[in-house]
């Protein structure tokens, strides 16, 4: 009985090893129409369940401004791509199965970039908080006050100008 225990605890444990969470992202190239999305992100899913994988969340495809020009393939010619459709997808599988999605990826031309990297089950977004506004309640009441008058002065004759320049020069 104790063996047997032992057995399905070591089995258990050496599957639990095997099976990892797993997330995706990814860039499709957007000459892609929106309607063709589906069957790009499709394969992708195909892959993994067809290894045995098992879905936990999925981001779907949006079209954004990459942050640098990325080339890639089309046909037999390179062309450079300053948006791709962003999307991403997290599962949970088997070790093997990383290694040979990343293969696919990378074969397939309409991903630009891709990544495969080790993840928790739980949510990881960052979640946007709105800035919280303070109410300010004033006590006292704002009042103008009486603009100064201005001077009034007399003509100044133009002996006094050039008396009153050369003061000021000679100091």
């Amino acid at each position: 009985m104790v063996d047997a225990t032992v057995a399905i605890t070591s089995e258990t444990s050496e599957n639990e090893v095997l099976s990892r969470i797993y997330e995706v992202g990814y860039h499709i190239i957007p000459t892609i129409a929106e309607e063709n999305l589906e069957k790009v992100v499709g394969g992708i899913r195909a892959t993994i369940e067809k290894a045995g994988g098992s879905f936990i969340a999925e981001g779907a495809p949006t079209l954004t401004k990459l942050a640098y020009p990325m080339e890639a393939r089309e046909g037999d010619r390179r062309i450079s791509h300053d948006r791709g459709y962003f999307g991403w997808v997290k599962f949970e599988a088997p070790v093997a199965i990383a290694e040979m999605l990343e293969e696919m990826l990378k074969a397939d031309a309409s991903i630009l970039r891709s990544i495969v990297f080790r993840t928790v089950r739980e949510e990881t977004r960052a979640r946007m908080k709105a800035p919280t506004l303070r109410e300010v309640k004033r006590t006292d009441t704002i009042r103008s006050s009486p603009r100064r008058e201005e001077e009034v002065s007399a003509p100044i004759s133009e002996v006094d100008l050039d008396k009153a320049l050369q003061d000021i020069t000679t100091d």
